[in-house]
């Protein structure tokens, strides 16, 4: 699997609810959908993910193999980073307190830089008046 399918695959597994395209891509900062649908499809086609239509929107979840397959990776990434975790003198809480305000701050970077495009094309919109 691509490092792109296990973020969507873990993202869609996450507290169990189906979830729109354009939230998926959102969260996970994917500017171009069709590299998320062409992966999503890839999940499905594994039997990892499934989709149901409803209306006009698709929504996707994760199957019981999917989330199935989300606790197993869990259980890898835990047992590779305790050796790590032991050496660093740092308890899981510790490093979890410390990787909210970075997680925090990734947000608000985010959230300027859609802001400063949105401003930088909205001028290139306004014609100047002052010349």
């Amino acid at each position: 699997m691509t490092a792109i399918e296990v973020s969507l695959l873990h993202h869609v597994s996450h507290r169990e609810r189906r979830k729109k395209l354009a939230d998926i891509c959102f969260v996970l900062n994917i500017e171009d959908t069709h590299v998320a649908t062409y992966a999503l499809k890839k999940l499905v086609a594994r039997g990892y993910v499934k989709s149901e239509k409803t209306d006009k929107e698709v929504f996707f979840s994760a199957t019981d193999a999917g989330h199935e397959l989300c606790l197993k990776y869990r259980e890898v990434r835990e047992s590779c980073l305790i050796s790590t975790l032991k050496e660093s003198g740092l308890t899981n809480e510790q490093i979890g307190e410390a990787a909210q305000p970075m997680h925090n701050a990734s947000g608000l970077y985010d959230t300027a830089a859609r802001g400063g495009i949105f401003i930088n094309a909205w001028r290139g919109a306004v014609p100047d008046l002052t010349s």
